[in-house]
């Protein structure tokens, strides 16, 4: 059997970047599901994380030969008021992983109790956040969106405290890095420009080699940072994801979504929709997503100043401008992205117009987000006879009615070829998420009755997202009045 391929590159940053820390091992710990597909791509197929072993090490009850688990080290602006330490809590950084190909990543265990970053906690997860981390994190990937990836899920056969007891259990997450906007706010605050220096030196060398030899590359990583972001968000704006939790301890260097803890898809369609627990005020609601992601890279910004030119004036000035991009970009991915979702090949002016339209049909309807654009992907140009099922969604067709005459010229215009413009939109547009009730039917089912068959197949479904799979319509359903998921939590 292989060792594992680890190279622990963190550790060589030095203490003041983490708290060396052992995981708490646990009464009976029991493999949920090991991410097959995944452990191949990373060549773990040979190693002891795929045998029976595994378990013991994806509990924590064993450190794997070659790992230096460590709670890193970090701060975070929480719903915009700065806690200038929080750091790994409940979850431990075995190291890093060299894949087949040579490229690194993370290696994490969530949920694998106290560190000296807990603050209180006992460092534990309850089983359904693991569960939900897991689905959606894995669905995230298959959908295209920049995510970290879930390796294993497992149970702990011990009980958690939170509002009530409740089984326990440990996510394996793996991701181009852990290092977040909140790990440079750390050093920042504490007037440490020698270690915000070695960790901007340690990402840009591993996460974004193409700027190490930019004549300003600091400067260089933060406008490719900035435009990874404003990537990333409007995919998620494109698939109504809602983060729930956008604090800068929870926003990735990486570009990757991370901390999967209130997180939601939205069923019908609200441009404020809040579903977090925690977000009494919508800070986080949907259509704020960009703002905040402008706001948390400004906060990043404050605390690369030094690095970013000579003196300070200069160092703003630069922060400014490339900060200034962030809404062209952002706007150009929206925009390019809902061009796809909706079948338009060229680009006219007025097709933000159209598109915002559509939005508020929806918003005024109450139209379920994902089935609109799936259904829409199949309409005609010519032909209204398969407008029934996208109508049905509309409480009041008409306005959809009249959007549709609207999209159908504006497909004219640019002479669209049904097939080939059906094919590329089902390309794009899911017909199954991970909704809000049915995660909430796995996790109930897994912590009220020991059975993971829900989850199992809801998984199972959500690693083919784009393609209608037989017998499995009732996964692409919204709820069900009695069904529907008001607030998600974060489970901590």
């Amino acid at each position: 059997m292989k060792p594992i391929p680890f190279s622990n590159r963190y550790v060589n940053l030095g203490k003041d970047f983490y708290a060396r820390t052992t995981p708490a091992p646990v009464p009976e710990p029991a493999l949920i599901l090991f991410n097959h597909v995944l452990g191949d791509e990373l060549g773990l197929s040979d190693t002891c994380l795929n045998s029976p072993e595994g378990t013991a090490i994806f509990a924590g009850n064993r450190v794997p030969d070659g790992a230096a688990p460590l709670a890193m080290a970090y701060a975070g602006h929480q719903f915009g008021h700065f806690n200038p330490q929080l750091g790994d809590g409940r979850a431990l950084l075995l190291g890093q992983l060299a894949g087949p190909d040579g490229a690194q990543f993370d290696i994490h265990l969530k949920g694998s109790g106290r560190t000296v970053f807990s603050r209180g906690g006992d460092g534990r997860s309850a089983l359904g956040p693991v569960l939900r981390e897991y689905l959606v994190s894995e669905a995230m990937a298959k959908l295209g969106v920049p995510t970290t990836r879930a390796l294993a899920a497992v149970t702990t056969g011990e009980a958690v405290a939170r509002e009530q007891l409740l089984p326990g259990g440990v996510i394996t997450r793996i991701a181009t890095s852990f290092v977040r906007v909140g790990t440079f706010e750390y050093f920042s605050s504490r007037g440490d420009l020698d270690a915000v220096t070695k960790l901007a030196d340690y990402v840009i060398e591993h996460e974004y080699p193409a700027c190490c030899d930019a004549p300003q590359r600091y400067l260089a990583w933060f406008e490719a940072m900035i435009d990874r972001q404003a990537a990333l968000i409007a995919q998620w704006m494109q698939f109504g994801f809602i983060h729930g939790v956008m604090n800068t301890d929870n926003m990735s260097i990486a570009g990757e979504t991370i901390d999967y803890g209130p997180c939601a898809f939205m069923d019908h369609y609200a441009h404020d929709q809040v579903y977090s627990s925690i977000d009494q005020h919508g800070r986080y609601a949907y259509n704020k997503q960009p703002s905040i992601g402008l706001w948390n890279l400004t906060r990043l910004a404050e605390s690369l100043l030094p690095l970013l030119a000579d003196n300070t004036g200069a160092a703003v000035e630069a922060a400014k401008a490339a900060l200034s991009n962030f809404a062209r970009l952002y706007e150009g991915y929206w925009l390019d992205g809902m061009r796809q979702k909706t079948g338009l090949e060229t680009r006219l002016d007025e097709d933000k117009a159209l598109i915002d339209e559509l939005f508020e049909v929806m918003a005024v309807n109450h139209a379920d987000f994902t089935l609109t654009f799936h259904f829409l992907s199949g309409l005609s140009i010519e032909s209204t006879d398969r407008d029934i099922n996208a109508r049905a969604l509309f409480s009041e067709p008409e306005p959809f009615d009249h959007w549709i005459a609207q999209w159908r010229a504006r497909l004219r215009r640019e002479g669209s070829d049904d097939e080939a413009r059906q094919a590329r939109m089902q390309a794009v547009n899911p017909v199954y998420i991970p909704r809000n009730h049915q995660i909430e039917a796995a996790i109930r089912a897994a912590e009220d009755h020991a059975d993971y068959s829900v989850f199992h197949d809801l998984h199972a479904v959500l690693q083919n997202p784009y393609e209608r799979q037989a017998q499995k319509d009732a996964y692409m359903q919204p709820p069900e009045p009695d069904e529907v998921v008001h607030q998600t939590f974060c489970g901590t």
